[in-house]
């Protein structure tokens, strides 16, 4: 029997169970016993080639295993031998795939959760992991407690395709900073040093200095650093536009060391700065707070969850770093920065590096809901207006 064919039986015994709970509601005054009889929870793992399915009656009394091909084509061919997919519920995790299937889903006007992957303890801690059980337990915990899942929306399809262009940016600064790497390593085990050319102009100015020896192995990623640095320019004038786009990239970039890709990359991550309900949800949701590991008298003093988007966290430590550089204005931030790394040590600088990126996403957040003119000394200000108002009292 087909997966499909399978789901319809639950579905169907779904149907009756809602027509049964229609009769009882007449019954007893519009009141039924159990709201949560009704409907069908259907757990989706998904693989490269194929996606495993465990479909569950909302009354956990009927159950059924499958599986398909993981192809557009397959999957709306099983949605279409579907009944009552309105009364469908599907859960799956966070992946390379769950954008468009899930929007798939939503267009067969299933009700879809999309679990967030590196939260679902339950199902990569699993002694016995394997597909079908993954599936079996997003269906149950879907139809037990929905929050378990800790459900994301994912983004349109417009602002991902923008986002691609960071991401695709991105790689190539990674594959410049490796070729780059390699040209200096190799050459400094020849007794040459290239710390005085800048990274940006390595591709034009470093095979004069060669060894005639090296010239064959060298030329080639010389080459190709070029190549990457030509297509890197290319995608700088990309996000320029996007920045002109984006009308709110102004307003980040008032800030010292916010530059068009930190600026573009926080708007199109965060894209709504109206779903935090407050600042402090927006370090969280970057990743930029603490674990927190407290039972009884021990609360372990721990890193950075490092949840949510790492690139953007990326961006937002590099542009803390400038801000407590040498090239770093006076400010708020620096000061804040300062007073951490002053407690001393490496460690305590990186942690002031951490907390300046985390107060600088706040602050960008703040920036953008109140489309406000950045103040670097703005608190120091707002106790000097409260002083004045004091004494004028």
């Amino acid at each position: 029997m087909s997966p499909a064919v399978y789901i319809i039986y639950i579905v169907v015994d779904a149907t009756r169970n809602i027509n049964r709970d229609r009769y009882a509601s007449q019954k007893t005054g519009g009141q039924t016993m159990n709201n949560n009889s009704t409907g069908v929870y259907l757990g989706m793992d998904v693989s490269e080639k194929s996606i495993e399915l465990f479909a569950l009656s909302a009354d956990n009394k009927t159950e059924s295993k499958g599986k398909i091909v993981n192809n557009p084509a397959k999957i709306k061919a099983f949605l279409a031998g579907l009944k009552n997919t309105s009364k469908l519920t599907v859960a799956l995790e966070t992946g390379t795939h769950s954008p468009w299937l899930s929007k798939m889903l939503e267009e067969h006007d299933c009700k879809v959760l999309v679990g967030h992957a590196r939260k679902l303890r339950a199902i990569w801690g699993d002694d016995h992991k394997c597909d079908q059980r993954d599936a079996e337990m997003l269906a149950r915990i879907a139809r037990m407690y929905p929050k378990l899942l800790h459900p994301i929306k994912h983004v349109s399809q417009e602002v991902r395709a923008e986002q691609a262009v960071i991401k695709a940016r991105d790689v190539l600064v990674k594959t410049s900073t490796m070729l780059i790497n390699h040209l200096r390593g190799t050459l400094r085990s020849f007794g040459i040093s290239t710390s005085e050319i800048p990274t940006t102009s390595m591709h034009s100015k470093l095979m004069p200095l060669v060894p005639k020896e090296l010239r064959p192995a060298l030329r080639g990623v010389v080459k190709q650093l070029k190549e990457v640095r030509m297509q890197i320019k290319e995608y700088d004038k990309k996000l320029t536009e996007l920045c002109k786009k984006h009308q709110e990239t102004k307003i980040l970039q008032q800030l010292n060391g916010v530059g068009p890709v930190t600026a573009i990359t926080f708007a199109l991550i965060i894209a709504d700065p109206r779903r935090f309900s407050g600042a402090g949800r927006v370090g969280s949701y970057l990743g930029l707070t603490p674990k927190r590991d407290q039972s009884g008298e021990v609360d372990k003093q721990l890193g950075i969850t490092k949840s949510g988007n790492g690139m953007l966290r990326k961006h937002l430590v590099k542009s803390a770093n400038y801000i407590m550089g040498p090239f770093g204005i006076d400010c708020e931030l620096r000061r804040y920065g300062e007073r951490i790394a002053a407690k001393g040590g490496k460690i305590a600088r990186r942690k002031a590096k951490v907390a300046v990126a985390r107060k600088l996403a706040v602050t960008m957040w703040r920036l953008w809901i109140d489309e406000a003119e950045y103040d670097p000394f703005f608190k120091e200000h707002q106790r000097q207006k409260k002083k004045a108002a004091r004494v004028a009292a």
